[in-house]
């Protein structure tokens, strides 16, 4: 028997930008009128453009929502969602700061616009995201868990 998805799929990446000299991850902030996670501490993403590599589009996050260069390190992992009229399928992948500071104010690109950033460890930052849907803030949790788990 064979499955086929029946809705339209939107593929999309999520940076997880870590900060060298400490391992803090940088945090962002939706905005209050977000149609689906208003004022929810995330991950910048973008959704992937037809045939549009991942890698790519990692890129495309740090220009067009932090205003930085960053390149991908390490897929941390996907997760997929039905969110009604199409189904999510969302990578998070690890990045590093090339250039530039990030400041989601001065950030050019299109889409979401983030409201506010911080640097931080705190995972339980992600925690109000992850439980309302927030497959950025579900795939790292889920990771960092797995992580922790297997420390001796």
């Amino acid at each position: 028997m064979q499955s086929y998805i029946r809705k339209p799929v939107r593929c999309s990446v999520a940076a997880v930008v870590r900060r060298p000299e400490d391992g803090a991850f940088l945090a962002v902030r939706r905005p209050p009128d977000d149609d689906r996670l208003p004022d929810i501490w995330g991950f910048p993403a973008v959704t992937l453009a037809a045939g549009e590599m991942p890698e790519a589009g990692i890129r495309r996050v740090g220009k067009d929502k932090l205003a930085a260069d960053i390149e991908p390190v390490r897929l941390i992992g996907v997760a997929t969602a039905d969110r009604g009229d199409y189904q999510l399928v969302l990578l998070d992948f690890e990045a590093r700061l090339l250039g530039g500071e990030p400041n989601v104010r001065t950030a050019p690109g299109p889409g979401t616009r983030y409201v506010d950033q911080q640097w931080t460890d705190r995972l339980r930052l992600l925690d109000e995201g992850a439980a309302r849907g927030s497959l950025c803030c579900q795939i790292f949790l889920d990771a960092s868990r797995r992580r922790s788990d297997d420390s001796p």
